[in-house]
This record gives C-alpha cells, sequence and structure tokens, in this order.
C-alpha cells in the first residue's frame, strides 16, 4: 500500500477541491479523504500538491509510439490514450499491408518496425503487453477500414465491400476496439458516401460503442457538415464525438456560434452528441490535406504523377485558391521527408512562395514533388474569443490531437494538459481548476465508457497525477516544441511510478 498524503483532492467530478489523502494498493485505490493507514505504510508527502485522476487524452495519434514507449504524454500526467483518431488506425490490414501502411504513417509515423495487425484484438494485446507507460483505448479508422478492403481506390464501395467492411468492422468493436472514428477531409475517406457511413454507424451503435469523426470541413462548410453528422446519430443511434471542434479561417469564425447552437439542439432532441478540443489557435496535418481529394486518388505515386501535369495543376491550383480556408501566411511547414526541402520548415508558405518567386500553391507543389508528398504543416485556424467558447462549454473534453513527425511537431504533442491547467486555468482563469480536471477525467472516461478510470474514488484504478498547481506549465513552443513541462510531480498507472522520484517515509500515525 501506498498513502499521498496531505495534498488537495481534486477528484474528477468537477466538485470542489479539499484536503485529505489517498490511498491505494496494486492497481486500485482503497480509500480517498482521511485516511487512516498502518504505520509501517509508505507516504508520499504531497504538501501544497493537487492530487488528480490520471489524465485521458481521448484524442490521440501515438497509435505505434505507444509501442515505443516515448514519454511525451507521460511527462504531461496522461495515463490513458484513445488512438485511432481521424480515420486513421493501425488495424485492420486485410489483403492491402502496404497501401495500409502508405495510407496511415503519414499521421501515425515513425514506428522503426514492420507492421500489419489483422484486427484489433492483435494490435490490444500487444499494446497491453508493450505499452508501459499509458492504458491504450483505440478506435477503427474508416480510412484504414476502407483501404484494407479497399486499397486506395476512391469512390464509392461496391455492396460486396461495404458487407466487407461491416464484418469487419464488427469484429473489431467485439475485440475491443473503443468505437469507430472518421476522416472524411481526408483522401479516400473523403469520397465515401453518407449511405456507407449509416451502415459503419449502424454496426457502431449495435455495438453500443463511440462514433468520433473529423468531418468533412471545419471551415466553409462547417455548419452542413455538422448536419451530416447529426444525421448519422439519429439515423443510426450511435453515440456521437465531433472530434476537435472548430471554425477554420478567419472567414468562418462567425459560424461557430451557429455550430454550437446546433450542437446543444441536436443534445436537446435526444441525440447523444458531445464534443472535444485541443487549446490551441493552430492545428496540425499533412500538406496533401490541402489538396482536392481526386488528387491524391491512388496513392503517392497517382499524386506525383498529377502534379507532373501542367493541366491538372492548374485544376487543383484554382480549387485551392477558392477553397482553403485559410491565409497562406497562416500555414506553416513543420516536416519533410527529405533533406531537400528542410530549409522550409518553420517559414509560411506566402513566405515560402516569395522565396521561390511564385504563387504559394505552386509552391505547395513544389514541396510535395521535392519531398514525394511527405510533408506536414501547422496551421493557425481560430481566434481566441471562439477558443475560449469551445473549451468552456460544458460538452467539451479537452484533447492534445497530437502526432509525432520528422521535424517540429505542434507543442500540443508535450504541453497540451500542463498548458490547460497552467495557462488556460491559472494564467487566463476562463475555467476553475475543478472544471479542467473534469474535462480530462471523468468526463473523457464516461464519454468512452472506460469502467473504473477518472475518478478519486475507492474501487477505481490507481491512476493518478500529482501536480504542483503554481509551478505546472508547458515548457513546448511553436519555436521548441519537444521542451518538456514543469510541475507534474508524480504519475502513477495502475499504482506504478511511471514519473517523479518519490521520497517513501513510514507514516507516523
Amino acid at each position: 500500500m501506498t498513502l499521498l498524503h496531505g495534498g488537495t483532492l481534486i477528484d474528477g467530478s468537477g466538485a470542489p477541491a479539499y484536503s485529505g489523502d489517498l490511498l491505494f494498493d496494486g492497481h486500485s485505490i482503497l480509500a480517498v479523504g482521511a485516511v487512516s493507514a498502518s504505520t509501517d505504510c509508505p507516504q508520499v508527502d504531497c504538501t501544497g500538491l493537487v492530487i488528480a485522476p490520471g489524465f485521458i487524452d481521448v484524442h490521440s495519434h501515438s497509435d505505434l509510439q505507444v509501442l515505443a514507449r516515448h514519454r511525451a504524454k507521460t511527462d504531461q500526467g496522461v495515463t490513458t490514450e484513445v488512438v485511432g483518431n481521424c480515420g486513421f488506425s493501425a488495424y485492420p490490414c486485410g489483403t492491402h499491408r502496404h497501401e495500409v501502411q502508405e495510407f496511415a504513417n503519414g499521421i501515425l509515423f515513425g514506428y522503426d518496425r514492420d507492421w500489419a495487425w489483422r484486427n484489433a484484438q492483435e494490435y490490444l494485446a500487444e499494446t497491453e503487453a508493450q505499452a508501459e507507460l499509458v492504458t491504450v483505448r483505440s478506435l477503427v479508422g474508416h480510412g484504414t477500414l476502407r483501404v484494407a478492403t479497399m486499397g486506395l481506390r476512391q469512390g464509392p464501395a461496391t455492396p460486396a465491400e461495404l458487407d466487407a467492411m461491416e464484418q469487419s468492422l464488427a469484429e473489431c468493436l467485439a475485440g475491443g476496439a473503443a468505437g469507430f472514428s472518421t476522416g472524411l477531409m481526408y483522401a479516400p475517406g473523403s469520397t465515401a458516401p453518407t449511405e456507407e457511413l449509416t451502415a459503419l454507424c449502424r454496426v457502431t451503435a449495435r455495438a453500443g460503442k463511440v462514433y468520433a469523426t473529423h468531418m468533412r470541413s471545419y471551415g466553409d462548410d462547417l455548419l452542413a457538415s455538422l448536419d451530416e453528422q447529426f444525421y448519422l446519430a439519429r439515423a443510426t443511434g450511435c453515440r456521437l464525438q465531433i472530434s476537435h471542434l472548430q471554425a477554420v479561417g478567419r472567414r468562418n469564425w462567425a459560424k461557430q456560434a451557429e455550430a454550437l447552437e446546433k450542437l446543444e439542439a441536436a443534445r436537446h432532441e435526444g441525440i447523444d452528441v458531445a464534443f472535444d478540443s485541443y487549446p490551441y489557435l493552430a492545428g496540425s496535418t499533412v500538406l496533401t490535406q490541402l489538396l482536392p481529394a481526386w488528387a491524391v486518388d491512388g496513392g503517392t505515386t497517382a499524386l506525383l504523377a498529377r502534379l507532373a501535369d501542367p493541366a491538372l495543376c492548374r485544376d487543383m491550383k484554382a480549387t485551392m485558391i477558392e477553397q482553403v480556408p485559410q491565409q497562406w501566411s497562416d500555414i506553416f511547414i513543420t516536416a519533410v521527408g527529405s533533406t531537400v526541402s528542410e530549409h522550409f520548415v518553420g517559414s509560411d508558405l506566402a513566405s515560402i512562395g516569395d522565396t521561390l518567386a511564385e504563387h504559394p500553391v505552386d509552391a505547395i507543389f513544389s514541396l510535395l514533388r521535392a519531398e514525394q508528398g511527405n510533408v506536414n504543416i501547422l496551421a493557425f485556424n481560430q481566434c481566441d474569443e471562439n477558443l475560449q467558447k469551445l473549451l468552456t462549454h460544458p460538452l467539451c473534453s479537452v484533447i492534445s490531437d497530437g502526432f509525432y513527425v520528422k521535424g517540429k511537431p505542434h507543442p500540443r504533442l508535450y504541453g497540451t494538459f500542463p498548458f490547460l491547467l497552467g495557462e488556460i486555468v491559472r494564467e487566463r482563469r476562463w475555467m476553475s481548476l475543478e472544471q479542467a480536471i473534469h474535462k480530462i477525467t471523468a468526463q473523457p472516461a464516461a464519454r468512452f465508457s472506460m469502467a473504473r478510470q477518472g475518478l478519486l474514488t475507492p474501487g477505481y484504478i490507481a491512476d493518478i497525477t500529482v501536480f504542483d498547481p503554481v509551478q505546472i506549465a508547458s515548457g513546448a513552443t511553436y519555436a521548441a516544441p519537444d521542451t518538456a513541462p514543469t510541475g507534474i510531480v508524480h504519475c502513477f498507472r495502475r499504482g506504478e511510478l511511471l514519473s517523479g522520484t518519490p521520497v517513501l517515509h513510514q507514516h507516523g500515525g
């Protein structure tokens, strides 16, 4: 047994903080509050510190990195991650293993071992054995499911292909997957008709699992994209999670108020809907997402052939100038696949266009040609006012949406949770510490049906994060994104110490 003594307990429920102790043994919490422990029980002095449930990141892209035991999340106090978001998961591979790897590696990135899990059961068995720093929950990615069945081909599935996808999804959900995700701005999912999504959401609803969606648009078509998702939830009864809700691009910022009104109305109607958001103005993704969906039909080889065709480039350019909602100066290169374009990392597209004496869209084409399509970006999408309204909304859980890159990742990968508790709570005072802890513990645990997680309650799993509320802060910035945070003192997963070096001594009674 171990006693955390003399701390401020914030139990995850949103209830006010109170002073007390926490006793745990093995995987489980035994007692909380005024705890009487035996004289030989090891004690950790938590004077001046907050004792909270381990933080839960329900929108992560660390599907492969959890197996490599990287500490970016652990150092923030995260004890559970939900991977498989935005339609990208590491399984199933079906009969198109190499195509699945080509599709997914741009987001999942950097695992130095060949991978080809056939289903959720295989993947989750390996994470249970190897991912020692976090508990891994996983969604079945629609994009991966589609590529595993159809290859990289876009357009509607045949009836036989859709039937195969439904069977594979059902198998993965029965095998332990936490739900289903779509990435409807990414090819090939972007070309999937609503009827296909309806069939797959119906499978998800039957399994009682959650459906998380990266919608077709967060910019000009934000409201229509929300309507499609409400239709899916209404038609199938699935539990709907809108991933990283926001209004992208200055011309669309005013749409966020109506988006939240629509979401609240859907909830009032009886649709089981909630959303999540990361606490930053900028997002990150792959550069190819700025292209029209047809440009990447067939994968990288087909894309590069199109980029060599001047007529097709003119068509792509016209579409992008009209449809990309951000200003070119708001989009920065963060990672490239080789040394050829390394000097552009950290530069925005407008500046790169000036350097190359090209329109920014032509500069995009030049970068994609030089890097064989392997380029990552960071884009400033929203404003402080909108961000505050998202984060403080009662239906919002706070997430990282972090993923690894060869270059400069978004600082959210290394700093989301300390940034929330330090900058957003302590400095800006957008919400109370109790509200913030609720949004990263009990609320997401309930949303994703995590048994015995998210609360400091006897019988619950001993996932515990201890932090200094005065010192907690993210050291990660856009210029130096891989800087470790400060203020996380101890982090326990299933009762095992992951970070910090507690001074253990005998309880004095």
